[in-house]
């Protein structure tokens, strides 16, 4: 026992060690991860018994879960919002459209049969969020016309469809399945998992709301156990528990709760793991022998997906929005990398079909591999060739609150001739115990470490240092608001701005610009306003 912990210590320490030198090399770190674990899956530090496929498929689903969660809990809707319906629209309609594709050019190209080539086109018919996300965060890869943002609602979101048409496919492989037996699992698979979904949600919202937490990081158990039985409680009943788990993730990541820093800290690490876990396991049931005997399939079925099946539905999906360039459509198309959640799928194939006779798992992997480690490495190469690099753009749409992480956090005062403080000694400011004057720079450009008796006068500055509030019970609520370039509010004033709540506007971002403002402060289309809520 104590043995293996050591190792799985020892392989933590690995994947740290190459997460940090996959950045620099500039190679997804997934496929280091999926490598390792070939590694010691071969070299006979790891000994798979028969039920391994199993094992993996159950370990897999519960990565996939809190994927599935961050996946939604880490988007920021007001900037997925613009393009939520084609994201949409490539999460379903595109991914049905990708496994029809794929199916007819498996049958009529590789002569499988029908049913084995619809259920290979629904296995490999979702994109890789893990892997996106992987690439654009840590490339800080900012794409123009909100690619970014496109890809990420899109890759998040189209699992829980080819999970769907995977079952879909099982069921009529398996025999015994009428049309109308198909359309109440589509209709069950959507339905409970949207519904569960959302009811989860607000639920959980509620109880967050009304429940002060006692303990530090039992809020970060609270979501846990939500993301968990987000997909638990739909899948009882044959509904979509990845499709349940995506929106309550989405959800709860759109709203204000507290602690929302520490919860995304947390779900990152989590996340994290997950992923080290997925593509570790997964790559532990990889056989060279038998990658190398399905690598002919694999390759021609990788060619499919990347010149035919994702194209196509990338610009059957697009096209009619008008506003995505043929640049920004084949960007779009090549980014459609396949992942975990394939494999995971593929794992499931095997283990439910009565019969296969095609090696589904070792040509979904080797499919895996390739679109990794080539349209992995090849997409900011590929982004920059075809212009669509927005040096300006800001990849990261994770939440985060905005209290300082030191226990003392330091602020600056200009002194005017309005100001109360003009004028006077400290001694007479009637400052809380809480808050020291630290340094006054005087208007005449002098440094001075301020006492009682020091006098205070128009055109210096104070620089205060406080402790910064915890917000461990979550009554300080800050969200964000950008001003879109058709809002009415551009040019206005900051005090004819209005809200249906209380609020207090405490910071502007504008650009690379941090404003604090006052009432005549003017509005400009792109500011991201710093709102505290009640």
């Amino acid at each position: 026992m104590i043995s293996v912990l050591v190792l799985i210590s020892v392989i933590i320490f690995i994947c740290v060690i190459l997460n940090n030198a996959t950045n620099r090399l500039g190679m997804p770190v997934l496929l280091a991860f999926i490598m390792l674990g070939m590694l010691f899956g071969n070299t006979g530090v790891f000994t798979l018994n028969d039920d391994a496929y199993s094992v993996v498929e159950k370990a897999s689903t519960v990565a996939l879960i809190f994927i599935m969660f961050y996946g939604g809990y880490g988007t920021r809707w007001s900037a997925a919002k613009p393009v939520a319906v084609e994201s949409g629209l490539l999460a379903t309609v595109g991914v049905l459209l990708t496994a029809g594709i794929t199916g007819l050019c498996c049958h009529f190209l590789l002569g499988w049969n029908w049913l084995e080539s619809f259920l290979m086109g629904s296995v490999v018919s979702s994109t890789d969020a893990a892997s996106v996300f992987s690439i654009l965060r840590s490339r800080k890869l900012g794409l123009k016309n909100g690619s970014a943002s496109l890809l990420e609602l899109e890759s998040g979101s189209n699992d829980p469809c080819s999970y769907m048409m995977t079952v879909l496919m099982l069921s009529l492989i398996e025999g015994g399945i009428t049309a109308g037996n198909v359309v109440t699992i589509l209709l069950s698979q959507l339905g409970f998992g949207a519904l569960f979904g959302v009811l989860i949600a607000m639920g959980a919202i509620w109880f967050m709301k009304h429940v002060k937490f006692r303990s530090s990081g039992y809020d970060s158990l609270f979501v846990l156990a939500v993301a968990i039985l987000s997909y638990a409680l739909p899948s009882l009943i044959n509904g979509n528990g990845y499709l349940s788990a995506y929106i309550v993730g989405i959800i709860l990541g759109n709203q204000t709760i507290g602690n929302k820093k520490e919860l995304v800290h947390f779900f990152d690490g989590v996340t994290s793991l997950m992923q080290v876990i997925i593509f570790f396991m997964l790559g532990l049931l990889a056989k060279p022998a038998n990658l190398q005997n399905n690598v002919t399939d694999a390759v021609v079925i990788f060619l499919i997906l990347l010149l035919v099946s994702r194209p196509l539905t990338v610009f059957m999906c697009l096209t009619p929005f008008k506003k995505y360039s043929f640049k920004q459509q084949i960007l779009v198309s090549f980014a459609g990398l396949r992942g975990a959640a394939s494999i995971v799928f593929a794992i499931m194939a095997m283990s439910a079909a009565s019969f296969m006779g095609k090696d589904i798992f070792n040509v979904v992997f080797c499919i895996v591999l390739v679109s990794i480690s080539l349209q992995g490495t090849l997409l900011p190469f590929v982004a920059k060739k075809l212009g669509q690099i927005d040096e300006k753009a800001d990849v990261m749409k994770t939440f985060t609150d905005f209290s300082e992480e030191t226990d003392l956090q330091f602020s600056e005062i200009n002194v005017t001739k309005e100001n109360a403080w003009n004028d006077k000694y400290v001694k007479d400011l009637g400052l809380p115990r809480a808050m020291l004057l630290c340094q006054v720079v005087k208007h005449d450009g002098s440094v001075v470490l301020p006492n009682g008796n020091t006098k205070l006068v128009q055109g210096d500055k104070v620089i205060v240092c406080t402790k910064p509030y915890n917000n461990s019970d979550g009554q300080l609520m800050i969200v964000k608001h950008e001003i879109p370039e058709n809002s009415r509010w551009v040019g206005l004033p900051l005090k004819d701005y209005s809200s249906t709540q209380q609020y207090q506007i405490i910071l502007i971002e504008r650009g690379r610009k941090r404003i604090i403002p006052n009432g005549n402060t003017i509005l400009k289309a792109g500011d991201l306003l710093y709102i505290n809520q009640v």
